[in-house]
């Protein structure tokens, strides 16, 4: 039986899904998701930062609010060009990157309350956070349980 952090970091890196496959099916259609909201923040006039995130961009610094917003969006890409080469390429990479999400939805959410920002309305990511992070660990869960239940040979 393989342990957890084999299952983790596999010292081979292959195309392979060890263990039942739901975590990377799910995973791939977060991947799309991932980079179409990363695309908008980068893309949109305002970043997503008035039009989705329901900031007031009326007042004096709006252009650093979207010049943030489309920076993130940068990065967020980033992340999610590596989402897909993961589902493209290095499947085996799956529990590892459902690990690395609930990372970043733990940062973001922390980084929330450290520096809280008055929205219009919730914006649609601090709903989708409330989903992701349980969905998360409910994936990293099932493919390190299917993964470390499979026969070594």
């Amino acid at each position: 039986m393989k342990n957890v952090f084999e299952t983790l970091l596999p010292a081979k890196i292959d195309n392979v899904i060890h263990g039942t496959k739901l975590p990377f099916y799910v995973f791939a259609l977060y991947a799309i998701v991932s980079t179409a909201r990363s695309c908008i923040h980068l893309l949109s006039p305002d970043g997503g930062a008035g039009t989705i995130a329901g900031m007031d961009l009326s007042g004096t610094g709006a252009d650093g609010i979207i010049f943030a917003f489309a920076l993130w969006g940068s990065s967020q890409l980033l992340f999610a060009i590596i989402q897909l080469l993961v589902v493209v390429r290095y499947r085996s990479l799956v529990p590892f990157m459902w690990l690395m999400l609930i990372l970043e939805v733990l940062l973001r959410e922390l980084v929330g309350k450290m520096k809280p920002v008055t929205f219009a309305h919730t914006p649609p990511g601090a709903i989708g956070n409330q989903i992701i992070l349980p969905l998360a660990v409910l994936m990293v869960g099932l493919a390190l349980w299917s993964a470390t239940r499979q026969p070594t040979g």
